[in-house]
């Protein structure tokens, strides 16, 4: 039986080894997603803004939630704050719920020796990342319309996403090992990123929680991501580089451990598919 390494230097050798390869995929990935419709790539454009007009309409209207308990907060800062958290989220939600049917969804891929099964979880994350930045673009537009600036903390912004880049990854070889073998964990990943969009503070800031509840909400790694992401975007604050190390310090933990269940996993996928 073929031995497969996982070592860390491994996942950055893999990277490199197969960039090319990744980023068609990537390409292929994206276009493929808007094959045959009328409007193409520009639903990518549609789809955030329509999700966020509903969203901002909800929370701010009907349940009337409110950043820092200002009453004269207006629609337009809140749908920037409420943007904010569903671009991390959506980016973190697409690479989980994509993750359980990478590899059964490719069998053929299973089937040739040669090619490398562990950068599937990479081109999932590089799609998301292309509706993210698209996303972005949108907020900064919206930025530039209702808050005449742009801040400059906002080139931190990819910064504070590499901690979930790596734990997305890293959740992404998991799932998409765990997949081939528990068929139904496609159905418990959409549960999940759906109670995480509500346990996130997405919809609004962790300081609107009772203090007991505030603790619990940190555990989330969203929050970090989610906060920090405002900070930068809209308040201009820099990032808190000791909170940050840690995330990045745990979000490389979950990727090494994802890469290694998936090394191993993978050495039965041909069996079961």
């Amino acid at each position: 039986m073929q031995q497969f390494s996982t070592s860390p230097k491994e996942i950055v050798a893999s990277f490199w080894r197969n960039r090319q390869l990744i980023l068609a995929l990537t390409k292929r990935e994206v276009v493929g997603r808007y094959r045959g419709s009328v409007m193409g790539i520009a639903w990518s454009f549609f789809n955030p803004v329509l999700m966020l007009v509903v969203y901002t309409f909800v929370f701010s209207v009907v349940f009337k939630a409110r950043w820092g308990g200002a009453s004269e907060e207006s629609k337009a800062s809140f749908a920037i704050m409420l943007f904010v958290g569903m671009l991390v989220h959506g980016l973190f939600a697409e690479c989980l719920n994509r993750a359980p049917g990478l590899i059964l969804t490719n069998p053929n891929y299973v089937k040739k020796v040669i090619f490398p099964l562990e950068i599937l979880p990479w081109v999932v994350l590089g799609s998301a990342l292309f509706h993210g930045a698209i996303s972005l673009l949108i907020l900064l537009v919206a930025q530039l319309i209702f808050a005449q600036q742009i801040v400059w903390t906002t080139l931190l912004f990819p910064c504070v996403l590499v901690p979930l880049v790596f734990a997305s990854v890293g959740f992404g070889w998991f799932l998409a090992g765990l997949g081939v073998y528990v068929r139904d964990i496609g159905q418990v990943t959409g549960m999940i990123t759906t109670v995480l969009l509500f346990l996130s503070p997405v919809f609004y800031p962790v300081s609107a929680l009772p203090e007991k509840y505030q603790a619990w909400l940190q555990l989330n790694p969203l929050t970090f991501i989610i906060e920090e992401g405002r900070n930068t975007l809209i308040f201009g604050k820099v990032p808190n580089v000791g909170e940050w190390g840690i995330m990045l310090t745990v979000g490389l933990c979950i990727a090494w451990a994802g890469f290694i269940w998936f090394q191993n996993a993978r050495k039965g996928f041909a069996d079961v598919i």
